[in-house]
């Protein structure tokens, strides 16, 4: 979008004066890249403000809380749930090391959401007073749009305020989406998901992406009999095909029940719990029915339209490649612009927008090679292109390398679960295009991985790298045979 930069600094009175505004900055929206963007901007002198809904575990339209979905209804209290339900597993597997436990593992639930609850209460005053020690002005209240510099905030008890500002950065996140079948309003989404009062005996999952597949890995962890049902023929739709296939097989080697190219077709009520409908004509009882079919942008009821914001057709805030909106003043970072959803992208964002509007120093976030996580039992791990991916983009032929192997504990314990690992090199210039992994501690070695990508590392680089040993990482130094030489241009499968 070619339009002028508003940068702090600048006058935007055509008669060159300077207007006089309450804020520099005001955010809509606390939750990670909200709270970023806010607080870095402050260092740079700015006088900024904040708003954010109340707080609550379950959000709606009108609570939310300062911290937003990560801190309070999205990775933090997943990554502790799933800690939880890996402990069950790794137990069993204790004996094979000498442990000697009862016959009997007992879970209580209740003690592990107190838990959960109060890590997000901590996190919840940490933020606020990461603002607060910053200089930056919290409202609690919901907070639109009414003008090119103007934003209102609806308080809690109903009474409405004013603010002008220099410019306005909308930062509200995302909120999970329901099926629209018969029966609709007797799923859960994910926010529901991390606070059950009880934890369900018999759980049903529809969708194939993090949420689901972590939430069923979860609930199967913690003993219960999940469902998941997806519509294509692996989940995580969007990944590398080869690592989808092995969380696959991981999840159906957990006993999760895997339901590929099957669709909800209605949720009845039923004495005995939920009776779910599929469309291959399939009935089954749930307790609990999980909708992880994505989220949509939470811009409805910002005024944005009103005030000649453009969005896109899902209701995302169209952006430049600096963050900015069509209207100068107005700048949009996160979730709530649908370009890449993950909580360290946000984080990106919010820092560079305030770099470029109150730091001098014009910055464009750069959006290739995030690593990202799927924090499935065991988890998936990735950072570039998958070979799909490469396949495409690749000037010339697409190296695979890969290994698959029994990590060292488990062939003490017994357990039947492979670790994958996954390298895609350009022919022609041995870059390192994309790396994937699905086993334990894939995550934490991925980080690793991801900044080796990002300094443009090659292929004999990795090899000339000394292992750490024992170690599952050392693999990625040791990958010396080419798996597949696949001729760039090939069509890309659609499973």
């Amino acid at each position: 979008m070619a339009r002028k930069m508003l940068i702090d600094g600048e006058k935007g009175n055509p008669n060159g004066e300077e207007a006089h505004y309450d804020f520099d900055l005001f955010v809509i929206g606390a939750g990670s890249g909200g709270v970023r963007a806010s607080r870095f901007s402050a260092q740079y002198g700015a006088k900024v403000g904040i708003c954010e809904l109340p707080f609550h575990p379950v959000s709606s339209e009108v609570i939310g809380g300062v911290g937003g979905t990560c801190v309070i209804r999205g990775c933090v209290p997943k990554k502790i749930l799933v800690y939880g339900a890996s402990f069950g597993p790794e137990l069993q597997d204790a004996r094979s090391f000498g442990w000697e436990l009862n016959e009997r593992l007992d879970f209580d639930w209740k003690k592990l959401l107190h838990k959960k609850t109060e890590e997000i209460l901590r996190l919840n005053g940490i933020y606020k007073r990461l603002l607060a020690n910053s200089g930056v002005k919290l409202f609690e209240g919901e907070g639109k749009v009414v003008g090119p510099n103007e934003v209102e905030v609806t308080q809690l008890d109903g009474t409405k305020i004013g603010y002008s500002a220099k410019h306005i950065l909308i930062a509200t996140g995302s909120r999970a989406q329901r099926l629209p079948i018969p029966g609709q309003e007797l799923a859960i989404t994910s926010d529901e998901a991390l606070s059950l009062e009880e934890l369900p005996k018999r759980a049903v999952v529809l969708g194939a992406g993090y949420i689901a597949v972590e939430f069923a890995s979860i609930w199967r962890g913690m003993g219960a009999t999940v469902d998941l049902f997806y519509r294509k023929e692996l989940p995580l739709r969007g990944f590398d095909d080869e690592m989808r296939a092995v969380v696959a097989r991981n999840l159906e080697g957990r006993g999760i029940n895997l339901h590929p190219n099957t669709n909800l077709t209605e949720l009845v009520r039923t004495e005995d719990g939920i009776k779910v409908r599929t469309d291959h004509g399939e009935e089954l009882m749930a307790d609990v029915v999980l909708f992880a079919t994505g989220r949509a942008p939470n811009t409805k009821r910002l005024n944005l339209e009103a005030v000649g914001v453009e969005l896109d057709k899902i209701g995302a805030v169209k952006v430049d490649e600096y963050s900015q909106t069509n209207v100068p003043s107005i700048w949009a970072i996160g979730d709530a612009t649908n370009r890449m959803n993950l909580t360290p992208v946000a984080l990106m964002e919010g820092g560079y927008f305030a770099k470029t509007v109150f730091g001098g120093e014009p910055t464009k976030p750069d959006h290739t090679n995030i690593p990202s996580a799927v924090f499935c039992i065991p988890p998936l791990s990735v950072v570039g292109l998958s070979e799909e991916q490469a396949t495409e983009q690749a000037n010339g032929d697409v190296l695979v390398f890969t290994s698959t192997f029994n990590p060292m504990k488990n062939t003490i314990s017994g357990r039947q679960e492979k670790t994958f690992m996954k390298l895609v090199v350009d022919s022609e210039t041995d870059k390192v295009l994309g790396a994937s992994m699905c086993g334990p501690d894939a995550p934490e070695i991925m980080q690793g991985i991801a900044i080796a990508l990002k300094c443009g590392a090659t292929k004999a680089q990795f090899d000339s790298t000394v292992g750490i040993h024992p170690s599952a990482a050392e693999e990625f130094v040791t990958l010396r045979s080419v798996t597949r030489r696949i001729a760039a241009g090939k069509p890309k499968t659609n499973l």
